[in-house]
């Protein structure tokens, strides 16, 4: 583990670009950019152009390590380069960011009001190829549609069996068990939610560190005593289909709550923008987005 990548993901101010929309997901994120499937035949040229669309938002000027301290990859991302670099390495040397890496495949049927995460077989050769481009950590998700405890409670110990593995093979996991922000009962899920998750927290060795990637909560500061758990190095929260000024309002009113945000970043870029009109709308967002996360109206 990269002790200084460490520290800044434990103490800096700033907050997580989510750029790991994968193969199900690509689609919709390049449609939002201003490009629609008539300009790729095959998956092979949708990945080039959503390539294209990360290594602009990573090498613009706006994207720096003052607002940002992590950006999480797709795993196509992490074997591709950027200015001759491995897209991690290109994070970490040429802007000081913590790379991340997305590990799962995606989510399994829903059973007792939640979705699992599929197998993930290849983990093992997996965390060797992570390792050998310089990734720091982890990302994998889930999610809840409602209080089912015997549903979250299977989400929990997946999400846990699983990172333990990964903290043991040198990573922090980030645990992502979303809850879906339209469920009925997204409250009685996320008090379902913490404590399963400190039921598992209490099992683990105090060595073990952790990260938690969250839905913001219906009742604000819900997580802050799972923020005292010395395993726990960082809770972030993801937009979950809320807008970015939704989310924004709603992430300020929760202490010590980051954001961890893909489509509430990128929803105001273009690939029709010239370099000054995306660099622009880009630091908009980032600066918003940064202060929702540091400066809280409790």
């Amino acid at each position: 583990m990269n002790e200084k990548q460490f520290t800044i993901m434990k103490n800096e101010k700033g907050f997580i670009a989510a750029l790991d929309q994968s193969g199900g997901s690509t689609p919709k994120a390049l449609k939002a950019y201003g490009i629609d499937e008539s300009q790729y035949t095959n998956e092979e040229e949708m990945f080039d152009l959503v390539q294209e669309m990360r290594s602009r938002i990573i090498t613009s000027k706006s994207f720096t390590s003052k607002h940002i301290l992590a950006a999480i990859l797709f795993k196509n991302t992490m074997e591709r380069k950027i200015d001759g670099l491995y897209t991690a390495d290109y994070l970490w040397k040429e802007k000081g960011i913590v790379p991340i890496l997305k590990i799962d495949n995606g989510l399994a049927e829903e059973q007792n009001g939640v979705q699992l995460m599929k197998p993930i077989p290849e983990l093992d050769s997996l965390l060797e190829k992570a390792k050998e481009r310089n990734i720091f950590g982890t990302k994998m998700r889930s999610i809840i549609h409602e209080a089912n405890e015997e549903g979250i409670r299977q989400i929990v110990e997946q999400q846990f069996e699983i990172g333990l593995r990964i903290f043991n093979a040198g990573f922090i996991p980030i645990i992502e068990p979303e809850v879906d922000i339209n469920s009925s009962t997204k409250k009685e899920a996320e008090d379902l939610l913490i404590s399963e998750i400190e039921k598992q927290l209490a099992k683990v060795d105090d060595s073990v560190k952790i990260m938690l990637k969250v839905s913001i909560p219906t009742q604000a500061g819900a997580y802050s005593k799972l923020m005292e758990d010395p395993k726990v190095v960082r809770i972030v929260a993801l937009s979950g289909g809320y807008s970015r000024d939704k989310a924004n309002k709603l992430l300020e009113k929760n202490p010590n709550l980051i954001a961890s945000f893909s489509r509430a970043l990128l929803s105001d870029l273009s690939v029709h923008q010239n370099q000054e009109e995306f660099d622009s709308a880009l630091f908009d967002a980032i600066e918003k987005i940064y202060n929702a996360s540091v400066h809280k109206k409790i």
